[in-house]
């Protein structure tokens, strides 16, 4: 079974599972397609972490595909002459935003210890769909239209609008030609076709040209590396639960909001009640104070992250709820192994990104989370992708009242991201579940919802995903907007809650395995879908 963010996608995957292709074949044939038919969230031109589970080995890999800030990179990088920050828009929407992409060299790194199927095969879905063309979906169609600065770059202006300058209407036959020639220099020459020489020149010189310019060089992308690191997994009421480490914050969030909320009877509260919204936000309250203040690339900082999910180190912080009345804002911890705290971040994430999550023929799973970062990245398109915006996912403060922020801008650093793959496992061992989400800085409470929902109150994969979603990333109490828990903001604010009704927009897919087989649910606030046999 696959579940993608995108009905081709999901097709493409399962013709790989169906080929023979093991969960990690599936999902790169997915992501290829993505970059046509979901270009406003991720690409070749992003990065992604990857989430493996062996199911013979037993053994989880999760493999770190994050771009890289440039050589050049300095810590002001988003601050303004009088020395704060540039209007998020305005860093987004330029050539420093670009970091190098990391996408290629992780699927390669993964396809070589994980694939059954040749490289050339996983390409031949995406391969056809650009040459042969795909119809707009009523989603890109929306984004395309709201979004002006698609208008203004002459390459986004072309691709993403008819002649006369409208937006690609619903039903649009969209071909990219370009797209299709550099995948089949892909398939030739591997992601040295993309890191090195002509293509290499042209990102550059693109980013370059761009009238806030960027200083990425080819040496940036010749020497990105992706990079296998050990995973991290922590205890939930029996269950063993699987995320990524650092440089993302996911694992560690997700962890420490179900390490909080393990100390509650979660279970004898109704779905949507205020009694188990008021525990969950205020979980997600101290679960990102401690990421806000002390995540970031452990390569440059020294990240506690043992520490931030020890179970005694969570007992503790869960006493700090209150059932009657909520903290409003929680201060960072000390956990074991941390020094003092850093400076608090100032990262403003933005809701793009995409997640693909698969199980095999033979029980191997893969839960990838994959962006390029805001909605159509930096809107720099180079021979048919786009280039990320992912260093605006750096703090552009780089500390606060004279403490160096973990997540602040350095040369070759990765940011901390919010990307969120998990892997559930029943007691006694047995893989259980994949999942994850986009959605920017929410991702940690989207998945956390998700979990709540199958372990703690039984529900099925899509009811879950479907639900209600809320939390607290350390300042509102946010409720989804037009759903049945905007009725229950009374009852939270008597609680000293301040509640704000919210888009939240996830976009989870994941799969459950149940005695009757697999189980898949795909979000229905996106157009995804969850494919298998």
């Amino acid at each position: 079974m696959i579940a993608t963010a995108n009905p081709h996608a999901s097709q493409a995957g399962l013709e790989m599972l169906r080929a023979g292709g093991s969960a990690l074949d599936a999902a790169i044939a997915a992501q290829l397609v993505l970059n046509l038919t979901e270009p406003q969230s991720s690409g070749i031109g992003g990065g992604a972490f990857i989430l493996h589970w062996d199911e013979t080995a037993r053994r989880v890999s999760a493999y770190d595909g994050r771009e890289t800030a440039p050589a050049a990179a300095r810590a002001d990088r988003f601050l303004q002459p009088d020395g704060k920050p540039m209007p998020i828009g305005e860093a987004i929407n330029s050539g420093r935003s670009v970091g190098v992409p990391g996408l290629l060299r992780v699927l390669r790194l993964a396809h070589g210890k994980h694939g059954r199927l040749a490289w050339a095969r996983l390409f031949e879905p995406a391969i056809r769909l650009a040459e042969d063309g795909f119809r707009v979906s009523p989603r890109l169609h929306a984004l395309i239209e709201s979004d002006p600065i698609l208008r203004i770059n002459a390459a986004t202006r072309a691709y993403f609008h008819l002649p006369d300058g409208s937006p690609l209407p619903v039903g649009y036959r969209l071909r990219n030609p370009p797209f299709a020639a550099l995948l089949r220099q892909i398939v030739l020459q591997g992601p040295d076709a993309f890191y090195l020489g002509a293509v290499a020149r042209d990102m550059v010189a693109a980013v370059a040209a761009h009238p806030r310019p960027g200083d990425l060089t080819e040496q940036d992308l010749a020497a990105y590396r992706a990079v296998e690191r050990e995973p991290i997994c922590g205890g939930y009421r029996g269950y063993r639960i699987c995320g990524m480490p650092p440089p993302s914050s996911g694992g560690i969030g997700v962890l420490a909001i179900l390490g909080v909320l393990e100390r509650f009877p979660l279970a004898g509260l109704r779905p949507g009640s205020s009694g188990a919204a008021h525990l969950f936000t205020e979980a997600g309250r101290l679960a990102y104070a401690d990421r806000d203040h002390y995540v970031g690339d452990p390569d440059f900082v020294r990240v506690p992250a043992a520490g931030l999910i020890d179970p005694e180190y969570l007992r503790g912080r869960a006493q700090l709820v209150n059932p009657r009345r909520s903290m409003v804002r929680a201060l960072p911890g000390a956990p074991a192994g941390a020094r003092a705290a850093m400076g608090a971040d100032a990262t403003v994430e933005a809701a793009g990104t995409s997640h693909i999550s698969v199980v095999d023929a033979w029980g191997n799973a893969i839960a990838m989370t994959t962006t390029i970062e805001s909605p159509f990245g930096s809107r720099i398109l180079v021979r048919g992708f786009l280039l990320n915006n992912e260093l605006t996912d750096f703090s552009p403060l780089p500390d606060e009242g004279g403490k160096l922020a973990a997540n602040r801008v350095e040369p070759g650093k990765r940011p901390r991201s919010t990307m969120s793959p998990t892997f559930v496992f029943a007691p006694g061992g047995a893989f259980l579940m994949t999942v994850g989400s986009p959605g920017g800085s929410a991702i940690i409470n989207y998945v956390a919802k998700t979990l709540v929902g199958v372990l703690d109150w039984n529900l099925d994969i899509q009811q879950a995903i479907a639900a209600p979603n809320m939390g607290s990333r350390n300042r509102e109490t946010e409720l989804e907007k037009g759903t049945a828990l905007e009725n229950i903001a009374a009852a939270l604010r008597a609680l000293g809650h301040p509640v704000e009704a919210v888009e939240l927009n996830s976009g989870l897919h994941g799969i459950v395995r149940t005695p009757q087989g697999l189980a898949g649910g795909a979000d229905p606030r996106r157009e995804g879908v969850a494919m298998g046999e």
